[in-house]
Parts: structure tokens; C-alpha cells; sequence
């Protein structure tokens, strides 16, 4: 569908603003256009605005007469999104806008993320900025720079920048669900050094590809069992290794560190006489993952197409090094929270996996509500890194956000909801790190609840979101502003 029918669709101010946003480049760390526009934004609108060191943008209105008596609400979204295509997709993210369009009852990209995450909750923002007719105290808006690539924007926050009293964090995906907690989380970063050995004789080199994996946002999705890309390559890398003699020569798999790896490719190198003795055992392989992972991620496909540009090999000791900790590095849910039905306590992520200039590279994501379970799992990882002759260092780590199930705003919005929508609001804790927990160590004092609309396969190119959704999203947060708390 046109552009046109993103933009006519109901509520259009808030349509119309993310259809802009798809059309600005702003993937994270690339945010500069949008930043731009936001700042226009306000200056067209007449709008107090103003940006610290690191790139965060501040926006001001005032209260609507009659509403200077409640207390002052910061909506907040982040202006960056995860780059995510598919192999087969033209797209250049630093320049080319996203190609968003309808489908039934969703809004969907064409071959890419779509950036629902968080660009609805951004274009809410400025919608409410820039209606004139909506009833609201004080409001300040907030868009923070790099949240999917290491929350920048969130850990650079001082304090003084904020003064509201109640924060609306427009960032979770499922929509009459109001999140009070969130998990907190830590990089561990691994180096292998390796040396290049020229291509053995009587070896061909072929190319290995693992795609069709639905992959997903690595705190939201993780408990669905899905593949991961990675760990499927390496295994057919150490059934290679262990019966064919084959060689790595190059890897790259994974593209985000919070994103599951829906894609992986190795380079690799096989003597003559086992090349078939490997495809038919590659096939009986593949066979084996697909029937292992039938229910949850049943478009795997592995294929395996000749290289012949390959004339160096990496060192077989970092090899074998790297495929055995990789075969033995944890992935996936660890732990559930005892007494929360459904709700994952403890997560790993093998993220990205991949070979350059001597070294290859390894990155994990480690998720816990519990701090020293997160301590715990990081250290195992670091463990199986280190045992096989790794670097391994511990980076961007952030806290998790403690419910406060008496927040004032908590119990105003679950009354709000029940009756508008006819149903009591889901309470919930989050497994993915939202920068509430940032925010509410420099501002403690915040009374925060994060919701949003429906946003499904976030990080992925299936990434989509369902219209109707949004429709009630922006109906909730609407009277949420006009029922908000007095001072």
C-alpha cells in the first residue's frame, strides 16, 4: 500500500508522524537527522526544547487551562531503531527510508525492521505535543539517542535535565499490559587472536548459510526456544571438524547485540574426497535441527554453495578453541521467575560471532531481575571463554527497575483502563532491559509505567504492528494525561 494509507490511518496525527519518522533514517548511532527534526518539530509547534551533551532531546508544553494543578508527566521514547534485513533486501540504512506499508490489520516493512520500536511511541509523543483540542498538566517529552545498541542516551542522562513527577515510558510491545519492573543486563564482550595459514593442498573451500530462523528480541523473545543462528552453525562446524577435517577460514554470524541471530555464515575449506561424505551428512543434520525446531522456527534452511576465493584458513588450535567454547557457552532462558507465571527470570544471549583481521570476535547479552544471578551467569560465560584461551570483558552494564506496585499512576491507569476497554490492565515485569532502570537511578523520585501497542517480532524484518492497537494506545494515554494525579 502507499504511503498515503499509513497516513490515513486513525489516530492520523500519530500515523502521519511515524510515516515521517520511517522516512528518516535512525538507526542507532545515526540518529543526527532525527534529532533534527524533533528540534524543528518543536520550533514549528512553538515548543521549549532543549539537548544535552550526549544527543538526549528534551520537549516542553504547558499545562491546558484548568490543568496547572496536576503533577508534570515526561512522556519517553527513544529516537534510535535495530537495523535488521534480509539477505536478499536492498537497503542502506544510514541513507534509505524504511517501506513501511499496510497489510490487514498490521503495519509491516518491506524486508526490514520497521522501527515500531520505538518510533510509535516517539510519534505519540509529538502527536499529543502538537494536538491542540487534548486535555493535560504540564508535559515534558524525552527522546534518548542508542537505546538498542547500549542505552548511551540513558546512561548519559544528568540530573536536572527532567523535572516531571510521573514517567510514561512508551516502550513495550503488548498492548493492555502495563510493565512496573524490568531486568537489568551486562555485555560479555570475547576476543580470540588467530593466525591465517594458506589453504592446505588438495582443499576446496565452500560457503555455509543458516537462515530462515525468526529470531526476535533477545529479552522478549527469548523463552519461545527459537533458534539461534549461531549455534546451529557451529554445530555443523564441529560435526565438520570432528569427521571431514574441515578448515574455518572466515565466520560472521549475528548483527545485534540484543537481537537473537537469525542468519549466520562460515567460510570454510574440505579435502576433495570428503565433500560428499559432508553434504550428505550436513543434510541429515539439517533435518535433525528442523524436526528439533519444528514448533517454534520452522523455516530453517542450511545451505552450502563453493567459494572459490578462499585460500587462507584460520590456525587449527583457535579453531577448534572457539567452536568447542561456542558449543559450550549457555544460551537462552536459565531461569524463570518462581512466583510470576510465564515470566523469565534469568536469560543469555549468543549474539554475534565473527572473524576480521586476525581476530574473532564474540558477543553475549546477559539478563537478570536478580543482580547476583546475573553476576553468576556472566561469570560462566566468562569461564568457558577463558578456559579456551579468550579475552573476555564485562561492558555496558545496567540496572534493573524494582516494582513499585503502590505507584499512585499505577493505580490510576489500571482504573483508567477498566473503564474504557471493559477489562483490568495485565501487571507484569518485563524481562528486556527498558531505560526505566536508568532513569529511576538519576531520578528516584519518578513514579514510572511503561505501555505501548502491540509490536510483534521486534529486531527482526518480521518486525510489525497491529493497528487497532495503536488506536487504543493513544485513546489510554490520552486520558491518562487528562485523569493524571494531582500535585
Amino acid at each position: 500500500m502507499s504511503k498515503d494509507g499509513i497516513s490515513n490511518l486513525e489516530p492520523k496525527k500519530l500515523w502521519s508522524i511515524f510515516q515521517e519518522i520511517c522516512d528518516i533514517p535512525h538507526a542507532s548511532g545515526n540518529e543526527a537527522k532525527l534529532i533534527e527534526y524533533v528540534m524543528n518539530f518543536a520550533k514549528e509547534h512553538g515548543l521549549e526544547a532543549k539537548k544535552d551533551a550526549v544527543g538526549n532531546v528534551l520537549l516542553r508544553k504547558s499545562a491546558t487551562p484548568g490543568m496547572e494543578n496536576k503533577k508534570t508527566i515526561v512522556l519517553q521514547g527513544h529516537l534510535d531503531m535495530v537495523p535488521q534485513k534480509n539477505n536478499d533486501t536492498q537497503h542502506d540504512f544510514d541513507n534509505d527510508p524504511i517501506e513501511a506499508y499496510v497489510d490487514g490489520d498490521w503495519v509491516k516493512a518491506n524486508g526490514t525492521t520497521l522501527g515500531a520500536d520505538n518510533g510509535i511511541g516517539v510519534a505519540a509523543s509529538l502527536a499529543v505535543l502538537c494536538e491542540e483540542d487534548l486535555k493535560h498538566g504540564e508535559l515534558e517529552c524525552l527522546f534518548t539517542i542508542e537505546e538498542e545498541t547500549g542505552m548511551t542516551g540513558a546512561f548519559g542522562l544528568k540530573p536536572g535535565f527532567v523535572n516531571g513527577d510521573i514517567l510514561l515510558n512508551l516502550d513495550s510491545e503488548d498492548e493492555g499490559e502495563l510493565y512496573i519492573g524490568c531486568a537489568g543486563g551486562i555485555d560479555t564482550n570475547v576476543v580470540f587472536d588467530y593466525d591465517e595459514e594458506p589453504l592446505p593442498d588438495n582443499y576446496k573451500g565452500f560457503r555455509i548459510i543458516v537462515k530462515g530462523l525468526k529470531g526476535g528480541h533477545s529479552g522478549l523473545d527469548i523463552n519461545h526456544g527459537r533458534g539461534n543462528a549461531i549455534k546451529i552453525l557451529n554445530r555443523i562446524l564441529w560435526e565438520g571438524i570432528k569427521k571431514h577435517d574441515l578448515r574455518l577460514s572466515a565466520i560472521d554470524a549475528g548483527t545485534l547485540r540484543n537481537a537473537i541471530p537469525r542468519e549466520s555464515q562460515a567460510t570454510v575449506a574440505l579435502p576433495k574426497e570428503n565433500e560428499q561424505k559432508f553434504f550428505d551428512d550436513l543434510k541429515k543434520l539439517e533435518e535433525k535441527i528442523q524436526n528439533e525446531l519444528k514448533s517454534v522456527d520452522k523455516g530453517l534452511t542450511i545451505a552450502i554453495e563453493a567459494e572459490n576465493s578462499v585460500n587462507k584458513v584460520i590456525d587449527k588450535k583457535t579453531s577448534h578453541n572457539v567452536i568447542k567454547s561456542v558449543y559450550g557457552c549457555p544460551n537462552g532462558t536459565i531461569r524463570m521467575v518462581a512466583d510470576m507465571e510465564g515470566v523469565v527470570e534469568t536469560s543469555t544471549n549468543l549474539a554475534i560471532l565473527k572473524s576480521e583481521n586476525g581476530k574473532i570476535h564474540a558477543s553475549t547479552l546477559q539478563r537478570s531481575s536478580v543482580d547476583s544471578s546475573k553476576e553468576d551467569l556472566c561469570n560462566m560465560v566468562r569461564a568457558v571463554f577463558e578456559l579456551a584461551g579468550a579475552d573476555v570483558e564485562h561492558t555496558g552494564e545496567y540496572p534493573g527497575w524494582n516494582p513499585n506496585v503502590n505507584s499512585p499512576i499505577l493505580k490510576t491507569m489500571k482504573s483508567i483502563y477498566s473503564e474504557n476497554f471493559g477489562k483490568t490492565p495485565e501487571v507484569k515485569v518485563i524481562h528486556a532491559g527498558l531505560e526505566c532502570g536508568l532513569l529511576g537511578s538519576v531520578y528516584p523520585k519518578l513514579d514510572m509505567i511503561s505501555f505501548g501497542p502491540t509490536i510483534k517480532n521486534p529486531h527482526s524484518p518480521d518486525e510489525m504492528v497491529n493497528i487497532p492497537s495503536v488506536k487504543r494506545f493513544w485513546e489510554y494515554l490520552i486520558e491518562t494525561l487528562k485523569n493524571a494525579p494531582e500535585k
